[in-house]
């Protein structure tokens, strides 16, 4: 196993853990017999060709082959690493993971980065006690003692090096500061501090580690004069004069901006079960509205929704609230979300519109009409389905029958991107509503399992079947009585079965899942995959029944191999007298059994 996590503890997790609530949580699965089934996350399809198998605890998706364990799906879905991926199905189960052997270290280990980036977000908060205009900027805003606690605000002071000062003690720490995106470098070389003189908001990532910074620019009359402005280096603020009014870390080992959003760690922490997500442009914004009590809003950061943001989005709540300016950015800025969101809206799934008064934020908004009145704006926000046909009807008239032969053109390639389901359909049939174009999309068909292509079905041999069964049922090797009598068989895949046996003899109790990611990663993987969803139907005891045969059956084949070797070498007449003694037993056995059974 990758890192220092012991096998032991994954047996433990995979045990406790149900991957159909794991996999629920992130993609909706609908019942097809005992397994659930959906269209896949992992690659663009109209056929639910995912399955999920809450008897063996592993995914299986017959479009792309993409499969493995809970521990697998969440760092194929989350993007996760390893242990991150542990960490984060211990945490749903109440788990402390242990770690063994603690001298070596996983390979990309960023722990002092995080450590570097935590102080560094202390040394923000130490300093905010200390700043008398930005203690007053929060006054302003209503930010109270709990709320600037809840989202580590600190103060960027004033200077070219206070940060680091105060955390580059050392070249390397020096060098981290600059990989963490917390330096810049002036005209002439020099380095510098990224943030002087704002309001800084830590970014979390989904495990509470600060990753990076927003930091906020309060007012240009607010900062003193400077009197120490070093050559080549910009005046406070950013780059040059006051610069942006929120300046972000760059992107750094640690931060993807494009793939993370501020505050879904606080709203996480706020809320047990997460209904909605607010999104919103500001971190103030963010900030406000969670001092109101609207505590499900988030905020991209520095830039439009990506594809990314919306499957995060998603995953976390099943109803998605833009919250944007009505000007005409903010209607692009929508509009760009909008076109993020449509191939994620699978049923169960909804995405609202919200457009502000004119000269209106959030923050502005709910600190004059508070929770009350921001939350009945949310509830007449505009669904996904209304904005889209506005948006695309707002220069077409669709009284012409070019109007709306136009605007089919323009709205089939985008409904195409929705993925099969009640939502595709009825967006679809709003089309010809409208313009009276019929849908020429294709009836989402029946959700059965995929037939495997008779090409790519292993040929179902004994030692085939027996290792389908295992993976079926782990526990059946608890039947099988050491020294295993067909150890000694000359046929493809005994050595594999003898191991899993072996493997499951030491490791009682495991799951299809467990056993099958002990094995990723070997040439062996992929058969056992398409093996583990081999189908056995009728009851847990003819399976057993099944499997004991089998194993029968393998151990006369290997009497039968190790006797026709006997004759063969009799008939040379190269036999000794042992062997001589072990044809004469393997002949009374055979006699006293009957004839072999066909395979």
């Amino acid at each position: 196993m990758p890192g220092l996590i012991p096998e032991r503890f994954i047996d433990e997790l995979l045990a406790r853990v149900d991957i159909v609530d794991v996999v629920q949580q992130r993609v909706p699965l609908k019942r097809a017999g005992r397994e659930w089934t959906a269209c896949c996350p992992f690659h663009d399809e109209r056929t639910p060709s995912f399955y999920v198998s809450p008897a063996k605890q592993f995914y299986h998706c017959f479009g792309c082959g993409a499969h493995g364990s809970a521990v697998r799906f969440l760092m194929e879905y989350d993007r996760l690493e390893f242990p991150d991926a542990v960490e984060e199905l211990a945490q749903s189960v109440g788990l402390a993971v242990p770690h063994e052997g603690g001298s070596s270290r996983p390979r990309e280990d960023h722990t002092d980065l995080y450590a570097l980036l935590d102080g560094a977000a202390g040394f923000y908060q130490a300093q905010l006690p200390d700043n008398d205009a930005a203690r007053a900027y929060c006054r302003k805003r209503g930010l109270d003692k709990d709320i600037i606690e809840r989202f580590r605000i600190g103060w960027a002071p004033g200077g070219w090096d206070a940060v680091k000062r105060a955390l580059g003690t050392s070249d390397a720490r020096v060098k981290m500061l600059e990989q963490a995106g917390m330096l810049s470098t002036g005209d002439k070389g020099k380095q510098y501090d990224r943030f002087r003189e704002r309001l800084m908001f830590p970014i979390l990532d989904r495990r509470g580690r600060v990753i990076a910074f927003g930091g906020r620019i309060i007012s240009s009359s607010a900062r003193p004069a400077r009197e120490d402005q070093e050559p080549g280096i910009p005046a406070a603020g950013s780059h040059r004069g006051d610069g942006p009014k929120y300046l972000n870390s760059p992107e750094t080992p640690l931060f993807h901006k494009g793939r993370e959003l501020f505050a879904l760690w606080q709203v996480r922490q706020a809320n047990t079960k997460l209904e909605r997500l607010i999104v919103v442009e500001g971190y103030m914004d963010v900030v406000s509205l969670h001092q109101a009590g609207v505590t499900q809003a988030v905020a991209t950061l520095g830039t439009a929704t990506t594809n990314e943001h919306a499957e995060l989005l998603f995953r976390a709540a099943p109803d998605v609230f833009f919250c944007f300016d009505g000007d005409r950015a903010g209607r692009s800025a929508a509009w760009r979300a909008l076109e993020s969101v449509l191939p994620r809206m699978r049923d169960g799934r909804q995405a609202f519109f919200l457009f502000l008064p004119e000269n209106e934020d959030p923050d502005t908004l709910v600190r004059k009409e508070g929770r009350e009145g921001f939350e009945a704006r949310l509830k007449n926000a505009t669904p996904l389905s209304e904005y889209f046909y506005a948006y695309l009807s707002h220069d077409v008239n669709v009284a012409t029958l070019d109007g709306r032969a136009r605007l089919a053109e323009h709205a089939k390639p985008l409904l195409a991107k929705l993925p099969d389901g009640a939502f595709r359909d009825l967006m679809f049939a709003e089309l010809e509503k409208r313009t009276g174009v019929q849908p020429t999309h294709a009836a989402p068909p029946a959700s059965s399992r995929p037939a495997t292509s008779a090409n790519n079905t292993p040929r179902r041999t004994l030692v085939r079947s027996a290792i389908a069964m295992l993976l079926t049922e782990p526990s059946l090797a608890q039947d099988v009585t050491l020294p295993h009598a067909f150890a000694g068989l000359d046929k493809p895949g005994i050595p594999l079965l003898t191991e899993l046996l072996d493997f499951l003899q030491e490791r009682p109790g495991i799951n299809t899942a467990l056993l099958l990611e002990h094995f990723a990663g070997r040439e062996e993987s992929a058969a056992l995959q398409k093996l583990a969803l081999t189908e056995f139907p009728g009851e847990p005891e003819a399976l057993r029944a099944e499997f004991t045969d089998a194993i029968r059956k393998l151990a006369e084949q290997t009497t039968q191999q190790q006797l026709d070797g006997l004759i063969r070498k009799q008939s040379e007449g190269a036999l000794d007298e042992a062997e001589k003694n072990e044809l004469r037993r393997l002949l009374a056995r055979k006699a006293n059994a009957g004839p072999p059974q066909p395979v």
